[in-house]
């Protein structure tokens, strides 16, 4: 395996004031050591230890406390943490562990440390939370009233019925009452489930169906680029396919769509009638009964909005009756939708706004109750995805994943408190957690932008870190490339290489300089390797040559992780000085041996950490064949690594299949399961590929039952007009090489559709061939490695135990 990261320079060097200002530096005076090498050592000579120096670090109290933090004498792939010899003084551990005998634990509810403990004169009226919205709306919550506002929440979802134990679904984007509901659903024991805002209905309906969720909090309504983010209220209509679903509590959005210009509305309409003429009458006929359903979607979010304005549930059934009683057959009706018998939702569910949540409860000081729970009771079930199967549930504890995402973000980000941090990310990535304890359990502020990073103007991202003075940027190099992309596409006599005014006209100003970005000190990234380029543009550009790039990897499985910069350290373009504190990590060739620098290998890790999974939701075998089948007693996370001759890491891509789109990992079989639902696919497979903006593009190739030609055009209802796939009229030229052209297209577009509907719309694939057959071994097992080697025209190995080797040819030939 190739790579270009050998001998590359030292790009930046911690001055003494950067050294001396550092968290992991005042960590490394509390334990006693005076290097970098020094700590290391000691974080993985002594796991035990210096996880209760983390723990005296972060000032985390635990009552009752523990008596033991750490035993491995059942196995390293299920340690047990914060024993207790008294069982009737603490709860259960959860129960992945799937140990016949429980062990007690301290207690701890983690939102005791993000919260309660912050309500001093010193910091109570400090900002917890600063939110903006893409069209600039703001909130601003101080610790004290995010404390308010999550007791609130907490009596309200009390007073619906729910207690400890209960999972509770989180569909939302990144706005303040996330921040809140989150913590809500923790501090009354609950288990928080929160998914990708932009999942489509099948991908929420997987995860909560396997959680067995009780309630989703979802927000229907929310923009991007001044238009919905969603076509349809995904999250309400998941709900409905949700046996366990007793209530959905719906969260307006802060910010709402730019009404269309009289221009854009009627271009808009000029297209649809173009298209609609181009039909053919069935092609129209099954457009108008798709358009019934969407009416019906409509109406119901008229619904929800009528609650927004207070409308009570009496009056919301009498307009209900109304709007029944006054259809025809094809005809609108009031509110300007068509009514078709109610088939939204397929199993009956209560609807709650979520002020009324906050409003049905009076919140006293004495009731800011917390329910206890033990250190290592379920916090949060974050999913993520693997190369075949459904989705894991990685399951995390009040102790585990907080804790381990709190000291990363300080030892690593350098975050103390009232550090203002900001991460681009959602909240159904890990980030989006792990921004909100680490941020809260440091004392710190959470910076959320919520809206594309570059809508209305290409300066937006730099103008919300100016506004708000943040100090740490998280970024993923996906974005990084996109931002690029704004100032390398400045045009003509506008662009300038360097400071000056060009005669008779104004100065040009990239996106990054017309906004005072003095206060950031730290830029950060993770979700995916680097390229040089786009990380020099930052350094340079962004940085003015002064700021680290605080690289970071690991996973879900990790609660943070694995490699990570740190202000001590010299850094490597895309590299990672060091690994984080107290991981033990090394890279094994296939016979489980340490490599040499400059070889490529496995990454692993061979001791325990606070912040490892405690296993995936109610699959034990699923976990221990995941991460420790393949060397014993090391786990092995599935990314090819490298050091240089200097000692600095790299991370070279995934040694599995599983897929990194724009930093979201997503599994293919995911992907695969919904393409092979349509009736014309039989098979289906799909690969990454390198892609300029996304880092990874997803590739898929179908096998079908019949050809496109045959077939005929339409199979499946699209979203709606505008989003159908090519519709074209008979051909009159070309006969039927042009007509299979447009059929192929058409169901091409089709599936890429089907894809958006079921994982929303970022994860859809970027191309889709059709062939006749995939690269499989004898056993049935198709060979994706194959697949991409073959697509992307490298060597794809030993290929001697593949059932049919022609396959190959095929694919190659797809890409021309």
């Amino acid at each position: 395996m190739n790579n270009d990261f050998e001998n590359q320079p030292i790009a930046w060097t911690p001055t003494p004031d950067v050294i001396e200002r550092a968290q992991l530096t005042k960590f490394m005076r509390q334990v006693g050591v005076s290097t970098w090498d020094g700590l290391y050592q000691f974080s993985i000579r002594d796991v035990e230890k210096f996880t209760e120096e983390v723990l005296k670090f972060l000032d985390i109290k635990f009552d009752p406390p523990y008596e033991k933090l750490l035993d491995i004498s059942d196995g390293v792939e299920f340690p047990k943490w914060f024993q207790r010899r008294n069982a009737d003084t603490v709860r259960n551990p959860p129960e992945q562990a799937d140990k016949s005998v429980r062990v007690p634990t301290a207690g701890l509810n983690i939102t005791e440390m993000c919260l309660d403990r912050w309500q001093t004169d010193e910091m109570k009226d400090q900002p917890a939370v600063i939110w903006e919205g893409e069209d600039g709306l703001e909130t601003t919550l101080s610790y004290s009233q995010l404390l308010s506002e999550v007791a609130k929440c907490a009596e309200g979802l009390r007073a619906k019925g729910l207690s400890k134990g209960n999972a509770i679904g989180i569909h939302m984007p990144m706005i303040p009452e996330t921040v809140i509901v989150l913590l809500a659903i923790n501090r009354i024991g609950g288990i928080a489930v929160p998914v990708f805002s932009g999942y489509g209905v099948e991908a929420i309906v997987s995860r909560m169906n396997a959680v067995g969720a009780k309630v989703i909090f979802t927000c229907p309504n929310f923009t991007r680029r001044g238009k919905p983010a969603l076509s349809t209220p995904v999250g309400i209509i998941a709900a409905g396919k949700c046996p366990t679903v007793e209530t959905v509590f719906l969260v307006a959005a802060k910010s709402k769509p730019r009404p269309p210009k009289m221009g854009e509305l009627s271009e808009h309409t000029r297209e649809l009638l173009e298209k609609y003429r181009a039909m053919s009458d069935e092609e129209k006929a099954e457009y108008h009964r798709e358009q019934k359903v969407e009416s019906e979607h409509q109406r119901e979010e008229v619904f929800v909005h009528l609650r927004e304005l207070g409308a009570s549930e009496t009056k919301i059934d009498e307009i209900r009756q109304q709007m029944e009683t006054k259809t025809s057959g094809t005809g609108s009706v009031s509110f300007g939708v068509y009514d078709i018998s109610k088939r939204l939702i397929d199993r009956p569910y209560r609807i709650n706004h979520w002020q009324q949540l906050l409003d049905e409860v009076e919140v006293a000081p004495t009731a800011l109750s917390v329910e206890p729970t033990s250190a290592e009771d379920p916090l949060i079930i974050l999913y993520t995805s693997g190369t075949t199967g459904k989705p894991k549930g990685i399951v995390h504890t009040h102790a585990s994943f907080p804790i381990k995402a709190a000291q990363d973000m300080a030892f690593g980000t350098d975050v103390g408190k009232g550090t203002r941090i900001s991460w681009y990310t959602d909240i159904g990535w890990m980030m989006g957690p792990w921004l909100i304890y680490g941020a809260l359990i440091n004392g710190a502020t959470i910076c959320i932008y919520d809206g594309a990073p570059d809508y209305p103007t290409p300066d937006r991202m730099w103008e919300f870190c100016a506004k708000h003075k943040v100090e740490v940027l998280g970024i993923s190099p996906t974005l990084i490339r996109s931002l690029a992309s704004h100032d390398e596409s400045v045009s003509g006599s506008d662009r300038v290489s360097s400071p000056h005014v060009s005669k008779g006209r104004p100065e040009y100003k990239a996106p990054y300089h017309r906004h005072d970005l003095s206060a950031l000190r730290i830029l950060a990234s993770t979700g995916e390797p680097w390229n040089p380029a786009p990380w020099w543009w930052l350094f340079e550009k962004v940085g003015n040559s002064k700021l680290p790039i605080i690289n970071y990897s690991g996973g879900t499985e990790i609660s943070g992780g694995i490699l990570m910069g740190n202000p001590l350290l010299p850094i490597k373009p895309c590299s990672f000085p060091a690994p984080c504190p107290g991981m033990d990590v090394d890279i094994l060739d296939d016979d489980g041996q340490s490599v040499p620098p400059g070889k490529v290998g496995e990454l692993v890790i061979k001791q325990p950490w606070i912040g490892m999974a405690r296993g995936f939701w109610q699959e034990k075998e699923r976990y221990l064949e995941t991460y420790w089948s393949r060397f014993k007693n090391i786990w092995v996370h599935g990314d090819w690594a490298m050091r240089d001759a200097d000692g600095h890491w790299f991370i070279l891509g995934r040694s599995d299949d599983t897929l990194k789109v724009a930093g979201k990992r997503v599994g293919p079989a995911e992907i695969e399961s919904l393409l092979v639902a349509h009736p014309l696919v039989v098979e289906a497979a799909v690969i990454g590929v390198p892609d300029e903006i996304k880092g990874t593009a997803m590739v898929a190739f179908c096998v079908l039952s019949e050809p496109p030609a045959v077939a005929g055009g339409l199979t499946q209802p699209a979203d709606n007009l505008s989003s159908r796939p090519q519709l074209q009229p008979p051909a009159t030229a070309g006969g039927s090489d042009r007509r299979t052209a447009s059929k192929t297209l058409a169901l091409q577009s089709e599936l890429k559709a089907l894809v958006a509907r079921g994982m929303g719309k970022p994860l859809a694939p970027s191309k889709i061939h059709f062939v006749s057959g995939l690269p499989k071994t004898r056993n049935a097992k198709i060979m994706r490695r194959v697949i991409r080697s073959a697509y992307l025209g490298e060597d794809a190995g030993d290929l001697s135990a593949l059932e049919n080797p022609n396959s190959i040819e095929e694919i190659k030939r797809s890409k021309q």
